[in-house]
């Protein structure tokens, strides 16, 4: 029951029983003649009745029998009635004790004096006993409507206590399930509240499987319970996907498709999701409701992350759009994003902060500073706020070399688990599923089941990953890297091998998987089979190896000199469609970080 609900039928029958109740009535008058008559009065309305000469008196008995009204004569010996008044008021603290000043004075000046010192209402002397009366009856009235408001804010302030408790208690368990990710990784940078999670702001940051940074963030509708309904089952998907090396596009269509489902109508997620490869330099990005974000560069040059998709959660799965806009990055660009509560920041004239207060940071950022510093200390002065408000999230990421990411990436060896060492499975993707499936995580969920070797689950990842690509483009889809030479080039290969894979009848992909326990670790064997006419491979290396722009990237055959690097064995059957590569693997590394045994052995096979 809510806090205004109980307390109506409480206050529509207070005022009766009010009027009924006798009361404490404390009179402190040094007249004894008028001492006398008050009391009669005060008593034959049917309430107790407590005699003081002087305020002295009067503020040791208020003390010692806490009445419920003080009659107080503004002059008196010893102590006047004013300062009695302030001394009465300190011992009532919270307490509602209505102080009728007893009074023939008619200066306005003192009478106010007497108003300041504590009073809240005057008797003129000679009293009136229907005046009297009126006046206890009405401050007994505003007396008890005192005591049952506090009541009900003393129950309100503990109904809050319990439920910041329960919230606590509830983010405690929510951090063990969606636990921070890679956000305290040296290259991002993050505000949110310590109870985001229930202003409906939520977010996440993994590391890619290939390399790389997979950021989501994520405001609810509402807040409260309801705005964190969608939390959990985001995380999870979030963190398990990610880890298994889902797209970030696959992991937007499960999270829409979830939060269709969960979430009751009128509740959605507006998100923003940013998929950044520090190896291809490139950065990916969604964009659904969440207000613009930013892509600053190191030379000053802003390029707008604009929402173009509506929020998550919205449209059925068959109309949901997960197409991300892709953009080129280099070392030192520095990606914002941010929920509503940032624009909407207000100060103490009530102006937003608004997305022109942004932009104007972000024009006016100082050498050496960063945008995320920048506009925290701007939100902070223009709020007036040491710290910012609670339904307000930022989040920076900044590019990075892959060198350095691999750097801060290098953990320690997870403690040796139970699970498979010695197995071999073959997998088949065929027809129609080349095109509607991906089957790298599925693969790489396999691989990770051996103890030990989750730690190399990036380099694990980037060989079933080139070989899949290279057995259904260059493979099946049979689309030549020499398209890949420009950049009209590159955009017109990828036009083209989306209208190949609606052609997809007849063809496979093979992969087979053997893993063997070693001294030191372990040895994964895999070998890829597609169903394409195959080419010449030496031939094919050798072009791609040529394949250099004038103003210096590549834009094919990389793929193959990682896997020469990474793999002890490289072997090419026929004419490239039957590769097979032999990965070594230790629990712990060189000083060179290099794993012993690794060569780059390329074989070219005439079988």
């Amino acid at each position: 029951m809510s806090a205004a609900s109980s307390l109506s039928p409480i206050l529509s029958s207070f005022s009766a029983s009010a009027e009924a109740s006798a009361l404490k009535v404390l009179i402190a008058e040094d007249s004894d003649s008028d001492r006398l008559i008050l009391s009669a009065f005060v008593r034959k309305l049917g309430h107790e009745v407590f005699e003081a000469s002087d305020g002295i008196e009067a503020v040791a008995l208020f003390a010692d029998v806490q009445p419920d009204i003080v009659l107080l004569d503004a002059l008196m010996p010893r102590m006047d009635g004013m300062e009695a008044a302030r001394q009465i008021k300190a011992l009532a603290g919270e307490q509602l004790v209505p102080l009728i000043f007893l009074s023939s004075l008619s200066d306005a000046s003192e009478l106010a004096r007497c108003l300041e010192a504590g009073g809240d209402d005057f008797l003129v002397k000679p009293y009136n006993r229907v005046i009297l009366e009126a006046k206890i009856n009405a401050f007994n009235r505003m007396r008890t409507m005192h005591r049952v408001l506090s009541a009900q804010r003393d129950q309100i302030r503990r109904q809050n206590e319990t439920m910041v408790e329960e919230q606590k208690v509830a983010r405690r368990v929510f951090d063990n399930v969606a636990h921070t990710g890679c956000l305290n990784a040296d290259n991002i940078r993050h505000h949110a509240s310590p109870l985001s999670v229930f202003n409906g702001d939520v977010l996440f940051a993994a590391d890619r499987p290939g390399g790389g940074t997979l950021i989501f963030l994520g405001d609810f509708t509402g807040h409260g319970l309801p705005a964190a309904i969608g939390a959990m089952p985001v995380a999870e998907i979030f963190y398990g996907m990610a880890f298994k090396g889902f797209s970030a596009a696959d992991i937007l269509r499960e999270i829409n498709r979830k939060l269709r489902i969960i979430l009751p109508p009128g509740m959605f997620c507006c998100g923003a999701m940013l998929d950044a490869d520090f190896k291809l330099g490139q950065l990916r990005t969604w964009n659904g409701g969440l207000p613009d974000g930013w892509l600053v560069r190191a030379d000053g040059e802003r390029t707008v992350i604009a929402s173009k998709h509506l929020p998550l959660g919205v449209h059925p799965p068959e109309q949901f759009s997960a197409s991300m806009t892709v953009l080129p990055v280099v070392p030192g660009d520095q990606v914002i994003v941010m929920t509503d509560g940032f624009p909407e920041s207000s100060n103490e004239q009530g102006q937003q902060f608004g997305e022109a207060g942004v932009r104007q940071v972000l024009d006016q950022l100082q050498p050496g500073e960063t945008p995320f510093h920048a506009l925290m200390a701007h939100i902070r002065q223009f709020t007036g706020k040491p710290e910012a408000a609670d339904d307000l999230t930022l989040c920076a990421l900044e590019i990075i070399h892959q060198e350095q990411y691999q750097a801060q990436n290098d953990r320690p060896p997870e403690s040796a688990l139970f699970g498979p060492v010695d197995w071999h499975c073959v997998y088949e993707v065929r027809e129609r599923t080349l095109a509607d499936f991906n089957p790298l995580p599925l693969l790489l969920h396999i691989c990770m089941e051996v103890p030990g070797l989750r730690r190399k689950s990036g380099e694990v990842y980037t060989l079933l990953s080139e070989l899949y690509n290279n057995a259904l483009e260059h493979g099946v889809l049979e689309l030549p890297s020499e398209w890949k030479a420009s950049p009209d080039g590159f955009g017109h290969y990828y036009q083209e091998r989306k209208r190949r894979l609606t052609e997809t009848g007849g063809h496979y992909i093979r992969f087979s998987l053997s893993h063997q326990p070693t001294a030191t670790g372990g040895q994964l064997q895999v070998v890829c089979e597609d169903s394409g006419k195959g080419f010449d491979f030496a031939r094919y290396f050798e072009k791609v190896s040529e394949m250099q722009l004038p103003s210096g990237p590549r834009y094919a055959g990389r793929g193959l000199e990682m896997l020469k690097r990474m793999a002890r064995q490289l072997r090419v059957h026929g004419r490239g469609n039957h590769v097979e590569l032999v990965y070594d693997w230790e629990t712990t590394e060189t000083n060179d970080g290099v794993e012993p045994g690794h060569n780059e052995t390329l074989r070219i096979a005439d079988d």
